[in-house]
């Protein structure tokens, strides 16, 4: 810990002396320090900013850490050379391409032709934007008058598009120190408002179309008038009467007519619809047949084509392996049918689902009013072996893993996917009996078979009735094994489920209909054994987890996706999980001795659970978002159980993507107090399993330079146990204290965001600590000057891979 803070010392030091923005500027340059908008009373302030051309860099600390880099990096950047590398490069790829069209089979001049546009590209990028280093900061944004007036006219024509047509916009700039603040100054004045909008066309069809879907009008009476609204009215009237059967429609046969009122700063909107050049009127397009063709992957197989016809559509295979079946039931358009659009997009999307084919296209072709609709398709290859090698983090410190996984696409030939799979991996994680850090190994393996139906018993008509949902049924059978400090653990283990998702894919079902696991402990250290033997003398009875046992439950989730979360993007975005499970519930059918009963061998195990995680991510602008989730689980064993629930099964509260200012399985339950080491503190050397969680945890998100984001968080929760625990007074739940015992942790973290890979560290420190006496779990003072880490055990340094939420 201790060299953590010479380098963050260092580091300050660094860009405090290094980093001025100022800096190597020449007389009568400035640096662009602040933009101001003033004047701004109804339109949206971060749309404006976004509308600036030039933009303070970001500081911190009154410096600026990627102007500092910038620096640093041209230092060792020679443009003039890397133009030279560039002309030789080039020179270069033009003997090579020479040599070439004389031996155009060459390998070796392909791989050097191959090398040279590689390198010829990185050059070009090196020549524009820098070196690596540069091209990781930010060069200093200095004043620049033309972008400043380009600033202007952004600002104007934005305020015009959004009904402000009176807007005036003007600058001022104000210097100090090399220093310049621009003052945008916008006088908005009154906007104009849509007075009335109608329609003008002789297409009685269109018409009524056009007035069954005016609640989903995009110009609506009273609005401001808004350009966008304009553009995204005529993409929505698009959408409308293409999939109602004007296939011929396009957006460009819609005008529009405003008539401005200066005085009462009123529009009167005419959309026009117009006719078409070719023909009368737009005429409705019906579906007269269907095609549907795979073509051979080569030439050998042109002869070995299967013709069939199923549902009014004609099949075209180049061999007997495809299901006709199976691909109609993804198929949602049917002849006699007017055409739509959104269903033909639909029949791409899911016959891609299918990951047998390696394109789909549709096209139409038109005769008349009729269309005869042609779907092409080539296999996808046979076989597909995917392997990946990188680091997981489950605990405590990462480590290397491998994976690898074989696929066999269409392997009962009606779009079965046969799929093996192999894990392993190793991470360090704290021993229950120890305080140092271990190595943990996990292996496994599982076969898989993925239909892409739903096996269900006497219901011959559900393939066709659910295509449209992307339903799939996957049988595994898998094995585990694990291999901790304390002990070591295999099971082996089989599943049946469904899972389908609904037309827009924002909501996901997974179904586990039978979810069955046989586990055995072979090796436990006599040490922890031991730890489970005092928990049990004292009424825990967590040592029947580790008892041979046969697991089996019923589960069901549901994932609803709002707006797309977890790209990160700039819009608003949202997550819902649901899951509910049902464990052991065939045994109420069986007569089965109870976990209580004397001299047990083999652990029996009934409980349900249901767990509840909604997230949110909340981006103010381009650089700063603010996201912040809410976990909720509970857990209860009954019947056989005698109060134990399978260790799998229980909650964890504490680590990089919970309450991170304790380490990982290490908080609660409750207000219990762990034990404590030779100086007094505590050395949270066990797991708290918990049968409850409430956690909460909130962050705001900033990009820095490059690659580098920062965060600052705060986290809350804990987990209780249902019933009072004789080994950890303190453990239940209980209504009259339970925000008493609310965990509370903030920190600040900085991330490494490469797109495919997001590298994290969140330094975070206890504010209010459960396990101590009330009236002293307020903590956070421990931290001091002389003390930037608190009292040992205080501060928790987290690792990890991606987001934590």
């Amino acid at each position: 810990m201790k060299s953590s803070k010479y380098i963050l010392f260092i580091a300050l030091l660094g860009m405090s002396f290094g980093c001025s923005l100022t800096k190597d500027l020449q007389e009568g340059q400035y640096a662009v320090y602040e933009n101001k908008l003033q004047g701004v009373e109804k339109s949206d302030e971060e749309d404006l900013y976004g509308l600036l051309e030039q933009e303070p860099n970001t500081r911190l600390l009154g410096t600026s850490p990627g102007v500092f880099i910038y620096r640093f990096g041209r230092n060792f950047y020679d443009s003039i050379k890397v133009a030279g590398n560039l002309v030789e490069a080039e020179s270069e790829l033009m003997q090579v391409k020479a040599a070439r069209d004389t031996l155009p089979d060459e390998k070796k001049l392909r791989k050097r032709e191959e090398k040279l546009l590689s390198k010829i590209e990185g050059l070009k990028k090196k020549l524009e934007f820098g070196n690596a280093v540069m091209r990781t900061g930010n060069p200093l944004v200095i004043l620049d008058s033309t972008e400043t007036i380009t600033s202007v006219n952004n600002l104007k024509g934005y305020l015009v598009n959004h009904g402000f047509f009176d807007a005036q916009v003007d600058f001022e700039v104000e210097t100090k120190k090399q220093k310049a603040t621009i003052s945008y100054l916008i006088e908005e004045r009154d906007p104009y408002i849509l007075d009335s909008v109608y329609t003008r066309s002789d297409n009685q069809e269109i018409l009524k179309l056009l007035k069954q879907s005016s609640s989903s009008s995009l110009l609506k009476q009273g609005d401001y008038y808004i350009q966008d609204n304009i553009v995204s009215e005529r993409n929505r009237i698009e959408d409308l009467l293409k999939n109602n059967g004007f296939y011929m429609f396009s957006k460009s046969y819609i005008n529009y007519v405003a008539y401005q009122d200066t005085s009462a700063k009123t529009i009167k909107l005419e959309q026009v619809i117009q006719k078409p050049v070719f023909t009368d009127k737009h005429e409705v397009y019906t579906i007269d047949s269907i095609t549907f063709r795979i073509n051979p992957p080569s030439n050998e197989f042109a002869d070995r084509r299967i013709q069939q016809n199923f549902r009014d559509i004609h099949f075209s295979f180049y061999r007997d392996r495809y299901s006709a079946k199976v691909m109609a039931s993804r198929i949602f358009f049917t002849k006699g049918q007017p055409y739509s659009r959104v269903s033909a997009i639909e029949t791409q999307r899911q016959l891609s689902n299918l990951d047998l084919f390696r394109f789909v296209n549709i096209s139409f072709d038109t005769v008349g009013t009729s269309l005869t609709a042609n779907i092409f398709t080539q296999p996808n290859q046979k076989y597909q072996l995917t392997n990946q090698l990188g680091l997981t983090i489950t605990e405590q410190l990462p480590g290397p893993f491998f994976s690898t996984a074989l696929r066999n696409r269409n392997f009962f030939r009606a779009g079965e996917i046969l799929e093996f799979s192999f894990r392993a991996g190793l991470e360090g994680v704290a021993s229950a009996t120890d305080q140092g850090v271990y190595q943990s190994s996990e292996v496994n393996t599982a076969v898989s078979v993925i239909f892409p139906r739903f096996l269900i018993p006497f219901a011959p008509n559900s393939l066709q009735r659910y295509g449209r949902y992307n339903p799939n049924t996957r049988v595994r059978f898998g094995y585990n094994y694990t291999n901790r400090p304390e002990y070591t653990r295999n099971s082996v283990n089989g599943l049946l489920s469904y899972t389908w998702a609904t037309r827009n894919n924002r909501q996901f079902f997974t179904i586990n209909a039978a979810d069955l696991s046989y586990i055995r402990t072979p090796s436990i250290q006599p040490e922890f054994l031991q730890i489970l033997e005092d928990l049990q003398e004292d009424g825990n009875n967590l040592i029947w987890s580790f008892l041979p046992s046969f697991i089996s439950s019923f589960s069901g989730q549901s994932i609803i996706n709002f707006n797309k979360y977890g790209d990160f993007n700039s819009n608003k975005a949202s997550l819902l999980r649901l899951f509910a499970e049902s464990g052991g519930t065939s045994l109420n059918f069986f007569d089965v001795n109870s976990n209580s009963e004397p001299g047990i061998e083999y652990a029996n195990f009934q409980w349900v659970k249901a767990q509840v995680d909604f997230r949110r991510y909340y981006p103010v602008n381009e650089k700063q978002t603010f996201a912040y989730r809410l976990n909720f689980g509970w857990a209860r064993p009954y019947g056989v159980s005698a109060g134990i629930l399978p260790y799998e099964k229980y909650f964890f509260a504490g680590g990089g993507t919970s309450i991170r200012a304790w380490q990982a399985r290490r908080l609660g339950p409750g207000s219990s107090v762990p034990k404590t080491g030779e100086g007094g503190e505590y050395d949270y050397t066990s797991e708290q399993p918990a049968e409850m969680i409430l956690e909460s945890m909130l962050e705001y998100r900033r990009k820095l330079i490059g690659y580098f984001d920062m965060a600052l968080f705060i986290d809350a929760g804990n987990s209780w146990v249902i019933g009072y625990d004789a080994a950890r007074p303190g453990a239940d739940f209980r209504y009259d204290r339970f925000y008493q015992e609310i965990a509370v942790g903030a920190g600040f973290g900085l991330r490494m965001d490469f797109d495919f890979l997001v590298i994290r560290l969140d330094l975070a420190t206890k504010a209010i600590d459960p396990s101590k006496p009330l009236g002293e779990r307020w903590v956070f003072d421990n931290i001091s000057f002389a003390k930037p880490f608190g009292v040992k055990g205080q501060t928790v340094l987290n690792f990890g891979i991606g987001y934590p939420f």
